[in-house]
């Protein structure tokens, strides 16, 4: 039986030097907690990981344009053949796509919600068993370790060196030390020590409940490209009401023509100014990369994470869990100085690993290697803390003798110039973990125990290093994003093994300590260097903030408690699986198979989404553009709208909606860029301009070369020609670079509008027939020096408004 046995059944106290095992509460009782159960005394707080079904419909349906959209259908529905309706079919199964789309999502997410969910260790009829935190009940008792999450209000029962983090409510870092009696608040966590709390407030009285509720919810907004859509929306709206006015009057007044066929053509000079398809792509593109990192086993917390990890240019690294697996092999035990028992330092350190209830992973190699500590008592414990760099107990020894040790970082413990250091920077240049096992004549937890230190071993643990790290940060270098290794381990330690793995830079690895305090010049050092060791929590959220401040988006990543203030801070905050269940709270995207390899399956996913939906936005606002313009010439003009309805569906269906899907879902590694909203109208505005004059001149040229009864219908199959080649060039713009599928892409929707112009039955459909040789080629020609005009206009836009 190992000391950790006989220590936890120790009748005189636990190996922390607690309360006696035999006192310790039991907790409630089954028939306790089926009586609290009844009453309603429960953890029900509705935390959803996203939105209901009724809130995706809700969404995706009732929405200002489809508002308009649907009542122009049931106006067509009454006032014009069925082929002028199709554009009401066709938002019909776009909002279908939708929909359906989320709903995937919200599978994909509610079942990794439901995966990386936290469960805490409540203690019931004396025993502690893992439970839902939608289980716990008002009186139950919570079992603590360090990087647990408080999930309900409480209050201690029992401490053993327990220090809680609250600043992710009261926004102050320092831990706060709780003993028995002490109030626990929801949403702090533990970062050293454990004990146990009762639960004094559940469900929705719980302080940190609503907070929670609203932080863990799927959600759409709050993304620049969304809110840089919404602007455009908003715009359009105010540009679309009078546009729409005129163009009514002079459809229906001004001109004396047939009211079926005025209102047809009035309809469909407003539905093209609408770009409703825009806002269902980019509701279709990010639930498909929700569903598409689900099975990479990448839970996306909150939506927009997608979009912001794909603006980062600078990830923070933490060393230990993140390029490193979290376990450790101890691989040499080096006694310092003479006459110094080896035996014996095995026992102090089995006796270490005894004493401590949550041992850190150098522990557990620790415990491991040395199990035995048999008939030493442990009388007090100082836990590991990220901040101090080492952790402590006092033994009564078998032989009656009493003694204290600390275990830690050699540079922390040890005065500069130590012999023992020289010897430590060697193990560290070499990739290995040196921790100093030291003797203190003072209690581990007394002010200058640290001091009085006297060094007696060194204790040699090599790291494992994650197999794919090094050709994660390869893609990193290869995508120009910077990578900060940032680690609380010797500087030497961490740059060697980022070294290891190849990694810019790491030759040059930073002592944190040696870091300015001021913002400035620490952005200076930070964006100069790569590695950088011995760097405490509040450095890592200072490090954060300071490369922000030079205008970087910032990613973190990190697994253990330490990281949990950077995490909050950053950007863009990734988790592991296996970290500890604050920083799974704080993270929005969480890694459930603990893979960093994962990390650039985001990114490329952000990438996608966010370029490709700036690439198709230029589409379907150039529609609306030259919609607009289109609207307000025949309203100067007087003259008749030369489309109806089924004119544009066709063409939107064929430049827009079907090439835009592929589009949308295609590879894009370019990094997103800022400023969506300038980005993309700086090229719908000429190219809307461009197709407005060319088709308006066909049309007018048209006027004047046919005469008739049929007239009408001739100067509009004369005058769509032109529109759809313009759009089709646009088209072809937007999909450069080409590859086999773009070209593919673009001649099929150009043999697409061949098919309708050729086959009999589809030109009665849409009322396309070209007649006699001179118009159809003048349209041609317009149309082509119109091409000829986009070339040279979106050219000189990216000289003149670069992006």
């Amino acid at each position: 039986m190992t000391q950790r046995a006989k220590i936890d059944t120790d009748s005189s106290g636990t190996a922390g030097g607690g309360p006696p095992v035999e006192h310790r509460p039991a907790g409630l009782t089954s028939a306790e907690v089926a009586e609290r159960v009844a009453r309603g005394e429960v953890n029900d707080v509705p935390v959803r990981s996203s939105r209901s079904a009724v809130d995706i419909v809700r969404a995706n349906v009732f929405t200002r344009f489809n508002a308009i959209i649907g009542v122009l259908w049931v106006i067509m529905l009454f006032v014009a053949p069925i082929q002028d309706s199709l554009f009401g079919f066709v938002i019909v199964a776009n909002t279908g796509i939708g929909i359906i789309q989320e709903l995937r999502a919200k599978k994909t997410l509610d079942g990794l919600a439901v995966i990386g969910e936290a469960k805490p260790r409540v203690r019931r009829d004396g025993t502690a068993a893992e439970l839902s935190t939608s289980e716990i009940v008002l009186g139950d008792l919570i079992e603590l370790g360090p990087g647990d999450k408080v999930v309900v209000d409480g209050v201690v029962a029992e401490a053993d060196s327990l220090e809680v983090d609250e600043s992710l409510l009261t926004g102050e870092a320092d831990p706060v030390v709780k003993k028995p009696g002490d109030t626990m608040m929801s949403g702090s966590f533990v970062v050293a020590g454990g004990g146990a709390f009762t639960a004094t407030k559940v469900g929705r009285e719980a302080y940190a409940a609503q907070l929670a509720e609203e932080a863990s919810r799927f959600t759409l907004v709050h993304s620049e490209l969304r809110s840089g859509i919404s602007t455009i929306l908003k715009y359009v709206t105010w540009m679309m009401v009078p546009t729409a006015t005129g163009l009514i009057i002079s459809q229906l007044i001004v001109k004396d023509t047939n009211l079926k066929d005025s209102i047809a053509r009035t309809v469909g000079g407003i539905v093209p100014m609408i770009p409703e398809g825009l806002v269902l792509l980019t509701s279709v593109a990010f639930a498909i990369g929700v569903v598409r990192l689900g099975r990479k086993q990448c839970l996306v917390q909150e939506l927009p994470a997608i979009e912001g990890l794909a603006r980062v240019d600078v990830v923070c690294l933490d060393k230990t869990g993140t390029l490193t697996e979290g376990g450790m092999d101890v691989t040499e035990l080096r006694p310092l100085g003479t006459g110094t028992d080896e035996a014996y330092v095995r026992k102090v350190l089995g006796a270490l690993g005894a004493s401590d209830p949550h041992p850190n992973a150098s522990l557990r190699a620790i415990i491991e290697a040395y199990p035995d500590a048999d008939g030493w008592r442990c009388t007090e414990a100082l836990p590991f803390s990220s901040a101090r760099k080492y952790s402590g107990a006092t033994f009564e020894e078998g032989g009656g003798a009493e003694s204290s040790w600390l275990l830690g970082a050699p540079d922390v413990l040890l005065e500069a110039g130590d012999p023992a250091l020289a010897e430590t920077d060697h193990l560290n240049e070499q990739g290995l973990r040196v921790l100093l096992l030291a003797r203190t004549d003072r209690a581990p937890g007394a002010p200058g125990a640290a001091e009085a230190a006297r060094p007696t071993a060194l204790v040699v643990l090599e790291q494992r290093l994650r197999p794919d790290a090094s050709d994660t940060l390869a893609y990193f270098a290869d995508q120009n994003v910077a990578t900060k290794v940032i680690s609380g381990d010797n500087a030497v330690s961490v740059g060697a093994v980022a070294g290891k793995l190849e990694l810019p830079g790491a030759e040059h690895a930073v002592d944190a300590r040696t870091l300015p305090e001021d913002r400035e010049k620490m952005a200076e050092v930070l964006e100069e260097n790569a590695v950088f060791g011995r760097v405490t929590p509040q450095q890592k959220r200072d490090m954060v903030a300071a490369l922000q401040s030079k205008g970087h988006t910032v990613a973190m990543t990190g697994d253990g408690v330490n990281d949990v203030l950077a995490l909050k801070d950053a950007d863009i905050g990734v988790s592991m699986g296996s970290g500890s269940e604050a920083t799974r709270a704080v993270a929005q995207i969480v890694l459930l198979n603990n893979s960093f390899a994962t990390l650039p399956s985001v990114v490329a996913e952000g990438r996608r989404v966010i370029g490709n939906i700036t690439r198709v936005a230029t589409l379907f606002l150039t529609k609306t553009v030259y919609s607009v313009l289109l609207a307000v010439l025949v309203v100067c003009s007087q003259v008749e709208y030369p489309f109806l309805p089924r004119h544009l569906t066709l063409l939107s269906t064929l430049t827009i909606g079907v090439p835009a899907f592929f589009l949308a879902l295609a590879p894009n590694k370019e990094r997103a860029k800022p400023h969506f909203v300038r980005r993309v109208m700086r090229y719908a505005i000429p190219g809307g301009v461009v197709a407005a004059a060319a088709t308006f001149t066909t049309y007018l040229l048209a006027r004047h070369h046919y005469s008739g009864a049929d007239a009408l219908g001739a100067e509009t199959s004369a005058a769509t020609l032109t529109l759809f080649l313009v759009s089709l060039w646009v088209l072809a713009i937007i999909a450069r670079p080409y590859t086999w599928w773009r070209l593919a892409l673009v001649a099929t929707m150009a043999g697409a509008f061949l098919l309708v112009l050729v086959v009999p039955w589809l030109q009665d459909f849409f009322a396309l027939k070209l007649v006699g040789t001179t118009m159809p080629w003048a349209a041609v020609a317009i149309a082509a020096t119109g091409a000829t005009l986009l070339e040279l206009a979106w050219r000189w836009v990216d000289r003149r408004f670069p992006a």
